[in-house]
């Protein structure tokens, strides 16, 4: 196990869309405040991120996503298309107004956890003159990752849900 490495801008781009995303061969979850109509490279093209978790959809891969605010338009159009994010049990998004974390994990082995969102200006493919400064560490290890994920899934099944004191903003609450 390597130690935790530091990212920081454009670092975050390759270490978490070219390798923890791609890695992911079982489950992957990311958590974010913000998301929006994040593209990345591919070859000499861009795709919309939700055609490459609609891929890993398709082979296999548990892919939860929690934010904290409904995306725009154009995410709603873009996700529209994929139906595998609409009909798969294998697809999961929550939505939670207090959700501030930023935290990609992929299979339970390598994470990233910072400062930056599911955003073209965080995470996506923009020029250093037009992306937000980020930075973030890139861990693999076990106990720091067994910790994110067991607070991630008492999340995910609601624990924190019934005693909110924002279920009153909240579109949709877990339970």
């Amino acid at each position: 196990m390597s130690a935790p490495r530091l990212v920081i801008n454009q670092e975050t781009y390759t270490a978490v869309l070219q390798e923890i995303v791609p890695a992911a061969q079982k489950l992957l979850w990311l958590v974010t405040a913000d998301l929006k109509d994040l593209h990345v490279g591919r070859g000499k093209k861009f795709i919309p991120f939700l055609q490459v978790l609609a891929e890993k959809v398709r082979e296999g891969v548990e892919v939860r996503l929690i934010h904290a605010k409904e995306p725009g338009p154009r995410f709603r159009a873009d996700f529209d298309r994929f139906p595998e994010l609409i009909e798969s049990d294998l697809f999961s998004r929550i939505l939670c107004p207090r959700m501030h974390m930023k935290c990609i994990i992929a299979d339970g082995r390598i994470a990233y956890i910072g400062s930056a969102n599911l955003t073209g200006a965080g995470l996506g493919a923009k020029s250093d003159h037009r992306r937000n400064f980020e930075a973030g560490i890139v861990t693999e290890d076990c106990e720091t990752i067994s910790q994110m994920m067991s607070f991630l899934d008492t999340f995910y099944l609601g624990d924190h849900c019934l005693k909110c004191q924002r279920r009153d903003v909240c579109p949709d609450p877990v339970v």
